[in-house]
């Protein structure tokens, strides 16, 4: 059974993951960084030179190809937008929303431009937000609320969560 951690960027999916899979001697994978050798670039040069519609194509190819067990999944934000991808990490493991509040999340994020983070024209970083958490939600097995926690505690959190 596969651990996925899904939520905004920003909200620790990586770091997280990380460290749950160490405590659990579990593999690790982050998409960001399988899409980004795949295709020999930064995520940000993808959505920068083929667009958003091309980018999410690739993320959806890519995670919806994955076969891996026993493992910590660290997802890109806008994975939530394909319900492909989405059903795929769904079949083979227990899906994991990080929560943080948008407030903390706009502190976080202070490499917005380069972080290849997927935001239509005309939107902001709260349209983004809000139109991401009701999907977050809906995917979502559980939640785990990560605001004002350190990290060791959120690790603790999913922990006790996985075994419930």
């Amino acid at each position: 059974m596969n651990i996925v951690l899904i939520g905004m960027s920003g909200a620790g999916k990586s770091t997280l993951g990380v460290l749950l899979a160490k405590a659990l001697g579990m593999d690790y994978v982050d998409t960001d960084i399988v899409i980004q050798q795949h295709e020999g670039r930064l995520l940000q040069d993808i959505i920068d030179n083929n667009g958003i519609e091309n980018f999410m194509k690739i993320e959806e190819t890519i995670i919806s190809d994955l076969k891996l067990k026993n493992c910590i999944i660290a997802t890109g934000g806008s994975v939530i937008y394909s319900e492909k991808a989405m059903n795929v990490l769904k079949q083979d493991g227990q899906i994991f929303y990080l929560h943080v509040p948008y407030e903390e999340i706009k502190k976080r994020l202070i490499n917005i431009t380069t972080r290849g983070i997927v935001i239509k024209k005309g939107n902001s970083l709260k349209d983004v937000y809000e139109e991401r958490v009701p999907l977050y939600i809906k995917y979502s097995d559980k939640t785990l609320d990560c605001f004002n926690k350190d990290i060791e505690h959120c690790v603790s959190e999913i922990i006790e969560k996985i075994r419930e």
